[in-house]
């Protein structure tokens, strides 16, 4: 079996034991674990290196791609064609995810990292709205979707990659790194953007420094590629595959019917966890660079300085309170945040208007740790929702739908908001509503810290991992005095 150091950890296909012992779990070697974590989180690091490029670019893009008629609809037109490529994630999701389950996670990964980087390098070759007129919006509106597409199928495909090769018992740390990697790339691409914006002139940066950080997508990309096509396919994956191939020859499996009709409960959990992770996520990460310059008046670069110095600051947090959530639970990191962000949303953004950097840098570290509650916890829960036969289906669909609705969204709402009320705190009450979501989704959800995925073996690294492992799983299946 892949991914397993011995013989040992192969589970009968037969009675299940009425008490694990320690030769029910899976081993696998650690060396492979840290692969497998290393080439999940490249992906997610290629993605938000785009995502802070185009975030921190967003006044550029408007003035490069749409006419400049108002400052305001050219704003609005950049964050339109941002949320654009969020509708169309769910579709990429509906697509790679059940062929995940099908053929495998490792392939569908490596496929997804490709038409990435194709989408983001393209976007560094469209010429200007000056040069070719409508036709550059359009061609940036296509790169996009590329994008949106693929990414459709990387997110739940790293965190079900990620969390099926985990031991259980650190399982909150392994995935936590996806999340690093997601602040890495995105502060990264914040950082190439930033040395651009105080080096070049305006002109130049117009003319031609814009694209410089979309065509490095190309080369981030072939890094990615290589290092996932060394990888073998999960454990937990084998483990079903070919009883998951005697059901599809006799016509019993349909994935979506599964997910839809089956699954149903946990996918309504995933679309209200993933819904409070990524309004808070996109709020801070697309919409702040552009509130800082447009409402508040910062300057370009000073609004950028700001977000990637939080950016720092919060980034090595999301693996220790991973970490510390394989001790105290998700659900109670993940609650403990959506109170955070009802109760702390409204004066955070007051503290932001006052308008002197210390306050608008106070104001924007207070979101950047509500964010790291989710962050952290999230690429760990979400994957536990679902029994290995639809695992990257369910993440993938359920994922996409609640970002494609309200995280790519938010930063177009947060912005028609202002533009309807006046008021410079508006977008607190967008994430007050993601709060209440995400204490209802946690009231609903099942803990998974420490627990086997479901329908897949407890797993373990090394021998004293896999005794305490087996002793977790006869305190589930007995009660805590067992």
């Amino acid at each position: 079996m892949a991914g397993t150091a011995s013989g040992r950890g192969r589970r009968s296909r037969g009675r299940k034991p009425t008490r694990p012992t320690p030769e029910d779990v899976t081993m696998v070697e650690e060396s492979k674990v840290r692969k497998a974590v290393a080439a999940a989180a490249i992906g997610n690091t290629m993605e938000w290196f785009d995502f802070g490029v185009f975030s921190y670019l967003t006044v550029v893009i408007s003035q490069v791609f749409f006419p400049s008629n108002s400052p305001t609809a050219q704003l609005l037109s950049t964050f339109a064609t941002f949320a654009v490529a969020f509708l169309v994630r769910p579709l990429g999701g509906f697509f790679f995810g059940p062929l995940g389950d099908r053929i495998g996670r490792r392939k569908v990964l490596a496929i997804t990292m490709v038409t990435m980087a194709i989408g983001t390098f393209a976007i560094g070759l469209i010429p200007s709205y000056a040069s070719i007129g409508i036709g550059a919006p359009v061609l940036l509106l296509i790169a996009r979707l590329v994008q949106g597409f693929s990414t459709g199928g990387e997110y739940g495909g790293a965190t079900t990659f990620v969390s099926e090769y985990a031991p259980d018992r650190r399982r909150g740390f392994m995935a936590s790194w996806l999340e690093f990697g997601t602040l890495t790339g995105y502060s990264l691409g914040a950082a190439v953007v930033t040395v651009l914006t105080i080096s070049l002139s305006q002109a130049d940066m117009v003319s031609w420094g814009w694209r410089i950080p979309f065509l490095l997508g190309g080369p981030l990309g072939l890094i990615g590629l290589y290092l996932r096509f060394r990888l073998e396919e999960t454990p937990a994956f084998e483990q079903e595959d070919s009883r998951a191939e005697d059901d599809r020859r006799a016509g019993r499996r349909n994935s979506y019917r599964e997910i839809f009709v089956t699954c149903w409960r946990p996918l309504l959990v995933c679309v209200g966890l993933v819904l409070v992770f990524n309004v808070t996520n996109y709020t801070l990460t697309a919409y702040m660079p552009t509130y800082l310059t447009v409402v508040l008046g910062f300057s370009h670069p000073q609004s950028l300085v700001l977000i990637m110095a939080v950016m720092i600051l919060v980034i090595g947090l999301v693996v220790a309170l991973g970490r510390h959530s394989d001790r105290v639970g998700r659900l109670p990191v993940i609650g403990f945040g959506s109170v955070a962000l009802i109760v702390l949303a409204v004066p955070a953004f007051l503290l932001m208007s006052v308008g002197t950097w210390w306050a608008v840098l106070l104001g924007v570290l207070v979101l950047g740790l509500v964010l790291v509650c989710f962050s952290s916890t999230l690429p760990s829960t979400i994957p536990a929702l679902f029994r290995t036969s639809v695992r990257y289906g369910g993440v993938s669909i359920g994922y996409n739908l609640s970002v494609a609705l309200f995280g790519g969204t938010a930063p177009l709402i947060s912005e028609a908001l202002i533009g309807a009320t006046g008021s410079r705190i508006a977008p607190a009450f967008v994430l007050v509503v993601a709060g209440a979501v995400g204490i209802v989704a946690v009231l609903f959800a099942r803990e998974s810290a420490r627990r086997a995925l479901p329908g897949s073996s407890p797993s373990a690294t090394t021998d004293a991992e896999a005794r305490k492992t087996a002793r977790d799983q006869r305190r589930d299946q007995d009660g805590p005095d067992a």
